[in-house]
């Protein structure tokens, strides 16, 4: 794997049979050791994966991608993290655009192929002072896996997507040259048009939709995303209202 920073040292890939959760390992290895920063551990299969607020990720043995990065964005303010989370939703989106089209971020950090969920993330910071200290991007990435059994309601896989099935090796390296970019975009301050790309890639992101808040369903449009990763929506009667994650879902075709 190529390193993509100079100053850095090579980053590592753990390749793991089977573990509860690469976050909780990653985490845990991190107590231990600092490893160098885009280093990634990788496993067959998550017997307790997570995603974000409690929910859990469904993981066939051997078929999909599941995985965890850590970087150590030292330069980016706390208020700034949500950029974090657009580096690692445009890095999913960018791999699987190279395979199949009509794919989309929706917000805050999921990845659709039309109207299903192709990935799932979990990204854990942690603080110091005012700034990051250390990220932990957890991804599990659909890759070939046919048959989804879970209560999810809307699962899709690239295979299913495409027909054809994949070298996991070969797209988590894929990722990883998509991540680490992404991650330099950041890193020179190319805020601006990681922000801009975001929005241009968001699910539903033209147009009138219906979406489902404590007081009900209504039809709304994105009108932006704020810095700190808030979702504005303009309802019909042209009132704009800002949601943090959790406050508001979209309403998705049965």
């Amino acid at each position: 794997m190529k390193k993509y920073d100079e100053n850095t040292a090579e980053p590592v890939v753990i390749r793991l049979e089977e573990t509860d959760s690469t976050n909780n390992y990653l985490r845990d290895l991190l107590a231990k050791e600092r490893l160098p920063e885009g280093s990634v551990v990788a496993t067959d299969f998550q017997s307790a994966g997570r995603g974000q607020v409690g929910n859990s990720w469904e993981s066939e043995r051997g078929q999909n991608l599941t995985f965890s990065v850590v970087v150590y964005p030292t330069s980016i303010p706390v208020r700034d993290q949500f950029l974090l989370s657009q580096v690692a939703a445009l890095s999913v989106r960018d791999t699987f655009a190279t395979y199949v089209d009509d794919i989309s971020v929706k917000w805050p950090n999921d990845i659709y192929w039309k109207n299903k969920k192709i990935c799932g993330m979990l990204i854990e910071n942690d603080v110091m002072g005012q700034n990051i200290a250390q990220s932990i991007i957890g991804i599990g990435m659909n890759i070939n896996q046919r048959v989804f059994r879970s209560d999810a309601p809307n699962p899709v896989s690239l295979a299913q997507a495409t027909g054809k099935d994949y070298d996991l090796r070969k797209m988590l390296s894929l990722f990883l040259s998509k991540f680490y970019s992404r991650y330099l975009q950041l890193l020179r301050g190319e805020t601006e048009s990681l922000r801009a790309e975001y929005r241009r890639h968001l699910f539903r992101g033209d147009g009138f939709h219906r979406f489902r808040d404590s007081q009900g369903i209504f039809d709304g449009r994105i009108a932006g995303i704020e810095p700190d990763g808030h979702l504005l929506l303009e309802d019909s009667e042209g009132n704009v209202r800002s949601y943090a994650f959790k406050e508001v879902q979209f309403v998705l075709p049965e």
